[in-house]
């Protein structure tokens, strides 16, 4: 498993799109076996009408843009869940991650 820590993070969604401000975002990659999977866990996410927007929502599907704090741009389909509670949102990915590289720097 690889983690990076997100300087950005933007996520579109048919009812608009946002950059999400946070205290703490990391990127997590895992790949194993043949499988490929990444999602994305952000912490002290402060606009809280995005939050309650996708907690009121069943269409949760967004588009991912995130950049690493090395400057890797980063993209992707992915499903927004978020914490509204906790001041958080987990987005697990779903298919490929544009921008990623195994052996690329971070």
């Amino acid at each position: 498993m690889e983690s990076y820590d997100l300087a950005s993070l933007s996520v579109a969604h048919s009812t608009g799109s946002w950059e999400l401000a946070f205290s703490q975002a990391k990127l997590f990659v895992i790949q194993e076996y043949g499988t490929f999977l990444w999602y994305i866990d952000a912490e002290g996410v402060s606009d809280e009408r995005l939050l309650a927007h996708f907690a009121q929502t069943e269409d949760i599907g967004v588009r991912v843009e995130a950049t690493t704090i090395g400057g890797r741009v980063l993209k992707g389909d992915a499903y927004f869940h978020p914490n509204p509670q906790n001041k958080a949102a987990a987005i697990r990915g779903q298919g490929e991650l544009s921008g990623y590289n195994p052996s690329a720097a971070r």
